[in-house]
């Protein structure tokens, strides 16, 4: 039988190893979507029961365009959860962002191309705002959070989601940077929306590792230059986390909790059941 756990990590397997995480158990959930990246490892830290997702798998073995989004967070409501920490690694497009810092941004910027962003269709429309992907609330615990550990960290900036998974030309790189963009990563988006549609409070927390490949200065980025900085910072993500948890209440007064509220176009006389059934634990408190 699952036990309810309201609060989630999604990223690296290195944040699992923390000496203080005890008491810890497996999840292998079936959605009807499909499996997770991987097992979902719920344990006890600061008191406090904890979900963690490897994103790529235990090892790193999915790319990020087939990565099962869906899976993903459908496995993490059916956990109970409410409340995602999404930490990811990223390129700097902005001077004062720079390597070694770490972002709480609160815009994404979807430049994917190849992946499913919606529970939604089969029968039922569902269009939900999206105008602020992050949940303020939830960013800004998660920036006091990071704030504490004495790192530098920037509040604010859009996130930039390409499809992968090849690193950016300097064309694209340039460009990017004359929009307006202010870090490049892989996974945000459709997380982000996925989260919002499930009614989780989503925040990501994210490591500057480089900066990308406009800069005349340092080297174009590498896999092994993003694994050292990464392995530099695990430590701190796992200080920002263990204070995050213990001042976390599991309280919303944000609009997170029903999101999917008055989204629905569909008359629910004309919703297929299997449909029905496949996302009523999204939809049923509303489609009764």
């Amino acid at each position: 039988m699952l036990e309810t756990v309201s609060l989630a990590v999604i990223g690296g397997t290195g944040l699992y190893a923390m000496p203080d995480l005890y008491d810890m158990k497996e999840y292998d959930l079936d959605t009807p979507f499909g499996n997770p990246s991987a097992p979902l490892l719920v344990g006890t830290l600061e008191n406090r029961r904890i979900a963690f997702l490897a994103r790529h798998g235990r090892g790193h073995t999915i790319l990020p365009s087939d990565i099962n989004f869906r899976a993903n967070f459908y496995a993490l409501k059916m956990l109970g959860v409410t409340h995602v920490i999404s930490v990811n690694a990223v390129g700097s497009l902005r001077d004062d962002y720079a390597p070694g810092d770490l972002v709480v941004p609160d815009q994404v910027f979807d430049f994917t191309k190849d992946r499913p962003r919606t529970f939604f269709g089969e029968g039922l429309a569902s269009h939900i705002s999206s105008a602020d992907p992050f949940c303020p609330d939830f960013s800004q615990l998660l920036l006091a959070s990071i704030q504490k550990t004495g790192a530098t960290v920037h509040q604010g900036g859009t996130f930039l989601a390409i499809e992968g998974p090849r690193f950016s030309t300097k064309a694209e790189s340039q460009v990017f940077r004359m929009w307006g963009m202010s870090i490049i990563g892989m996974n945000t988006a459709p997380e982000a929306f996925l989260a919002r549609e499930a009614e989780m409070c989503y925040a990501a927390m994210a490591h500057v590792t480089d900066y990308d490949v406009w800069h005349v200065v340092d080297a174009p980025v590498t896999v092994d230059i993003v694994i050292r900085r990464l392995a530099q910072n695990v430590e701190l993500s796992r200080q920002a986390v263990r204070n995050l948890t213990s001042s976390y209440t599991g309280d919303r007064t944000c609009s997170c909790g029903s999101a999917l509220e008055n989204t629905f176009m569909t008359h629910p006389d004309q919703i297929p059941a299997v449909t029905r059934q496949k996302l009523a634990l999204l939809v049923g408190k509303y489609l009764k």
